[in-house]
């Protein structure tokens, strides 16, 4: 009760991450690690919050990134193994993160041709290929949709290549919640691969595999997985990010207005636009801890933002909401915090962790003067 009574003097909009709730997704992480021989790197193009990474470190095996500020994180704030990707590195950010990662990923063969002599010694060498199959619901996050520049496609391999290389990286799911279909794409990628594969010292197939969802058959996944291992004689990663946070952190928002056009909008102190940018892109609505499917009053969860269609979903309640009520926006980890932005000039989000013992830690909060020195910063003479 005492940490409920905390949690309401904290001033909205914030994230408050459940460590409970996030040491219960690492432990299935950790028997699909036990079970499989997997090596998983957490992706941080999902989640950097590294205030929790104290919790996170103790069952992953390193981070996986997709620009040299990320790798610079990962290997500072992280440790374990570092992995470096980019989708087009500039010789400077070859030279930036080559003495602190552990795997140098390239995403075309132009660009291994052109700097693997910065480094073959230094570090492992890795490439990106692209089977041209994939599972995910939209075409915006989909790795194999039409013209991808994600990758290198099969048929524009160069067999050369791979006496350069320690490994490869196949990215081919996003939020893919079914392991029969994921057994199916990896059957596809060794179908097509597996020649090269055997050449290799370890294979990254990617993110976007669920594994923590309810009902996930992790020792059928764990099966499988040991088996492409085993065939192809390689040291096989996983590259989760959703997979880790998924359901342990809600954004605290409060009811600041209620207005009505044919139907009755409640105007929160926080938006889609600035903080739950995929809301937005992906068009898939919010959800609220405290709403009730057979509700009696409906409304639409309106942003403070100018942005007219800025809102996070339509949603059902027992009762009335009231000026000044909090409520709870679930899931709100992944792809959340990393996509931060001024839009508006709206206030950020605090961020805090409710650690095991129930205490809340406050992990960073944002002010006038962060939003100020964002776009310019100078000295008065």
């Amino acid at each position: 009760m005492r940490n409920e009574m905390k949690s309401l003097q904290l001033k909205t909009p914030y994230f408050l991450i459940d460590e409970n709730k996030l040491i219960k997704n690492l432990e299935i992480a950790k028997k699909l690690k036990e079970l499989s021989g997997v090596k998983l790197v957490l992706a941080l193009k999902c989640f950097s919050t590294w205030g929790v990474f104290d919790i996170i470190k103790p069952y992953l095996d390193g981070t996986t990134s997709s620009s040299p500020f990320e790798v610079k994180l990962g290997h500072e704030m992280f440790g374990g193994e570092t992995h470096a990707y980019s989708v087009g590195y500039s010789e400077d950010d070859v030279h930036e993160v080559v003495d602190i990662c552990d795997k140098l990923i390239f995403n075309s063969q132009s660009q291994l041709i052109a700097y693997h002599h910065l480094v073959e010694g230094k570090a492992s060498l890795g490439l990106r290929l692209n089977p041209g199959v994939s599972y995910a619901k939209q075409d915006l996050a989909n790795p194999a949709r039409q013209f991808s520049r994600l990758g290198v496609h099969a048929d524009n391999i160069d067999p050369k290549v791979f006496a350069l290389l320690d490994g490869v990286m196949i990215h081919m799911n996003c939020e893919n919640k079914d392991v029969d279909v994921f057994l199916r794409l990896l059957d596809t990628v060794s179908d097509k691969f597996g020649t090269y594969f055997n050449q290799l010292k370890w294979v990254s197939l990617g993110g976007g595999v669920f594994f923590t969802w309810p009902g996930y058959d992790v020792q059928k996944l764990a099966r499988a997985l040991r088996a492409f291992g085993a065939r192809h004689t390689v040291q096989l990663y996983l590259e989760p990010g959703e997979a880790i946070i998924t359901n342990t952190t809600d954004l605290v928002v409060t009811v600041v207005d209620i207005v009505e056009n044919e139907i009755k909008t409640a105007i929160l102190d926080s938006a889609t636009e600035a903080h739950r940018l995929d809301t937005l892109l992906y068009n898939e609505p919010a959800s609220i801890v405290e709403s009730s499917n057979n509700g009696e009053y409906t409304y639409v969860m309106g942003s403070c933002s100018c942005l007219a269609g800025d809102q996070f979903c339509v949603a059902s309640f027992d009762t009335q909401l009231n000026i000044g009520q909090r409520l709870h926006i679930t899931d709100s980890a992944g792809y959340t915090m990393v996509k931060l932005n001024w839009f508006n000039g709206i206030r950020m989000p605090s961020i805090y962790c409710q650690r095991e013992n129930g205490n809340i830690q406050l992990l960073n909060s944002f002010h006038y003067q962060d939003f100020k020195r964002t776009l310019s910063q100078w000295s008065v003479s």
